[in-house]
């Protein structure tokens, strides 16, 4: 039996780490602080869990805010802006890609296959993306602390 190879997952990493200020979660990628330092340590395996989180997350806070009206209409308009987005993550995770890239310059978001959620029609499409990227590292940030803090004997967490 022959087995395909898939591609090595790539670094999350997009240049502008806080955990170097002492951050438990990058500001920039969402990884945790310990993630950061030993990525190039994991195997093909553990990237891929942690590839997996952050974009489950992230499609998370993006579903909460834009609905997806055509899938290939999106994926065509990335690949015609020649805007960088993974194939393998979700449609709501290529919307934010799309969102970071050119938010600014969208008019019509029925005509990039998505739509904006009433609640925040009003809302520019930039400050929209920053606040999904609040809530993506929000979210990461209270996975860190349910999930990484070590408790002490008393059932706190350490801080």
């Amino acid at each position: 039996m022959i087995q395909i190879a898939k591609s090595p997952v790539k670094t999350p990493c997009i240049g502008v780490c806080s955990t170097g200020i002492g951050d438990t979660v990058c500001r920039g990628c969402k990884r945790f602080s310990h993630e950061v330092i030993n990525w190039n340590s994991y195997t093909e395996g553990q990237k891929t869990v942690i590839d997996q989180r952050l974009s489950g997350f992230l499609s998370q806070c993006v579903s909460n805010k834009l609905k997806i009206l055509d899938g290939a209409l999106l994926q065509w308009q990335l690949q015609v802006q020649q805007i960088a987005y993974n194939k393998a993550y979700d449609e709501f995770c290529w919307a934010y890609s799309l969102l970071k890239a050119g938010g600014s310059q969208i008019d019509d978001p029925a005509s990039f296959g998505f739509q904006v959620d009433i609640e925040y029609r009003d809302m520019a499409l930039t400050p929209l993306r920053e606040m999904i990227d609040e809530e993506f590292l929000a979210l990461s940030q209270a996975h860190y602390d349910r999930y990484m803090l070590t408790p002490d004997l008393f059932g706190r967490r350490d801080t």
